[in-house]
């Protein structure tokens, strides 16, 4: 179910920071204001809130969001539990009670509703009304509202108003560089500095098809996964073409193409 939490006092995952993201992201905390994570899928939007969580010691609430969320999933609704009607609390409105952090990934992909729910929470009221109880919750402490996007992705029907863009910090996060990335790549799955090296470039030549052959380029993410499978003992080949090509396409001649970048870059 959406919005299950990270409890407290969990270890930090690993994150290599690119640049100040992380200490923008503890002033934020600190100041109580609401913080949006711009970039493009799998550059780390997600792993950095769960990092900062686990380092700041707060719950984590995190919503995946969808064409079919409402502002009620999020706040909370009645249920019927033993033949009575009980109101059952929302991950906003958990978080919102226990001062934990709720983070709404892909925030543009949750029904319009969704964002005027969020409005009293990003200025200085930092409220959340639930009309069907009556309640007007004040956040409690350490409460932060974090959201992401991909902006490159998102079509003018999914984007984010400039009246809600403007109530929160912005953090702009794109894939590492080539050294830092290689970095992450052989941290998080074990390979050997100098293959994990061979991926990262592969990875940024599919990146620069983006926008022509391909909708999106390869993610930190699928980088780590053919690393992990080769460092496991699958042959390079395939674990490339299961993790950085397949999941790009399924047009065949631009399967093939990509094929023949790999064998550019591997030889």
């Amino acid at each position: 179910m959406d919005g299950t939490p990270v409890r407290e006092g969990a270890e930090a995952p690993f994150y290599l920071p690119q640049g100040d993201e992380c200490t923008l992201f503890a002033a934020a905390h600190a100041n109580a204001l609401p913080l949006l994570l711009k970039g493009p899928t799998g550059c780390g939007k997600t792993r950095l809130v769960a990092h900062m969580a686990a380092r700041l010691g707060r719950p984590l609430y995190t919503v995946a969001c969808h064409d079919d969320l409402s502002a009620a999933d999020l706040i909370g609704r009645y249920l019927l539990k033993g033949g009575e009607t009980v109101w059952a609390d929302g991950p906003l409105t958990r978080a919102v009670r226990e001062g934990a952090i709720c983070y709404l990934d892909e925030v543009v992909e949750a029904r319009k509703d969704v964002t005027v729910v969020l409005h009293p929470l990003t200025d200085d009221r930092r409220i959340l009304p639930i009309d069907r109880t009556g309640e007007e919750l004040a956040a409690a402490p350490g409460f932060m509202l974090v959201a992401s996007y991909n902006p490159g992705y998102q079509n003018i029907l999914k984007t984010l108003k400039p009246s809600t863009r403007q109530r929160f910090l912005s953090i702009e996060i794109d894939f590492p560089k080539p050294g830092q990335e290689t970095e992450i790549v052989v941290a998080e799955s074990g390979l050997d500095p100098a293959r994990a090296a061979a991926l990262v470039r592969l990875a940024g030549k599919l990146r620069a098809l983006r926008g022509q052959d391909l909708e999106e380029g390869v993610s930190t993410r699928l980088v780590v996964y053919a690393a992990t499978l080769i460092a496991r003992g699958m042959p390079l080949e395939r674990a490339v073409l299961a993790a950085m090509i397949e999941p790009l396409t399924d047009d065949e001649d631009v399967r093939r193409g990509l094929l023949d970048l790999v064998a550019a870059v591997f030889g």
